[in-house]
């Protein structure tokens, strides 16, 4: 019975011992083998494995791309003004034992904790080198792709692999006088444009009440000159139906003439005039002679 006894438990140590030497990396999943504390194999692959029970331990990563996204950061540009910073990174394990050695045992978030640093000196000694104008004009993509392989320098030290860094968001601290300092340069920017098109609009009016106004005396120059046609013709025409009046009968033509006399002195209506009744002027108006 005692000999019973002991097959069993040695069977059942057995398998025991069987299915600690047998472990299985899924997919997505890197792993690290511990012989007593120390890395004994690394970078495993998804599938079945085996290892020594007792004396061997089997550490399980996550090899897909992860994420950290932090607080946004202020940092300063290079003529010392405060920009407020919001960005991502997407890494991976690429060395998973100095992962193991650099992250606290592999943890995930003492691992985020030493990359942040990096990324965000990288990204400091970036915008240190640009002025504000060119931070914020300039794309997410050429800020994040030109301190990427800074950041893989010293990431690298960690067993870890930057896949990109991108910028979501560029503020300015709403606590400083950059504020007021863009704003009042976008309204004297604004103030310049509405000034110039106010001087091209005045220019353009004027250009255009010149044009009008040469239009104009030129309208009156040829008004004026037909006019001075037509009346010198009427003129010409007046002289010549008097002159043949007067060849007809130069008694009436007189007689005419002296009642044109008349209206022009007399037309207001208030003129008066002394004179000899015997005069020239008057002979009209002298019953005998005019009879």
């Amino acid at each position: 019975m005692r000999g019973f006894t002991l097959v069993v438990f040695l069977v059942v140590a057995g398998i025991l011992a069987a299915m600690g030497s047998v472990f299985v990396v899924n997919e997505g999943q890197t792993a690290i083998v511990l012989n007593l504390g120390r890395v004994a194999r690394a970078d495993l692959e998804p599938g079945l494995h085996f290892k020594w029970p007792l004396v061997e331990e089997v550490r399980k990563f996550d090899e897909r791309v992860l994420s950290l996204d932090d607080q946004p950061e202020r940092y300063l540009t290079a003529e010392k003004k405060d920009v407020s910073v919001d960005f991502f990174v997407k890494w991976r394990i690429a060395d998973v034992a100095t992962y193991y050695r650099a992250a606290s045992g592999g943890n995930e978030e003492a691992a985020r904790q030493r990359l942040t640093p990096i990324v965000k000196n990288a990204l400091r000694n970036e915008i240190n080198q640009r002025t504000l104008q060119e931070v914020v004009s300039a794309g997410r993509a050429e800020l994040s792709g030109s301190f990427l392989q800074a950041v893989n320098n010293g990431a690298r030290a960690f067993g870890i692999e930057v896949l990109d860094v991108r910028i979501k968001r560029i503020n300015l601290p709403e606590d400083s006088n950059i504020l007021i300092t863009v704003y009042d340069r976008m309204r004297t920017e604004r103030t310049q444009v509405a000034n110039q098109l106010r001087a091209e609009g005045v220019e353009q009016a004027e250009t255009i009440r010149s044009e009008a106004e040469r239009q104009r005396q030129v309208t009156l120059a040829e008004a004026e000159r037909d006019a001075q046609r037509l009346r010198g013709e009427g003129d010409a025409q007046a002289a010549e139906i008097f002159a043949q009046a007067y060849g007809r009968d130069p008694e009436f033509y007189s007689f005419y003439r002296s009642l044109e006399a008349y209206r022009a002195a007399l037309a207001d209506g208030q003129t008066t005039l002394v004179l000899d009744p015997d005069a020239e002027f008057l002979k009209y108006f002298n019953n005998d002679r005019a009879r």
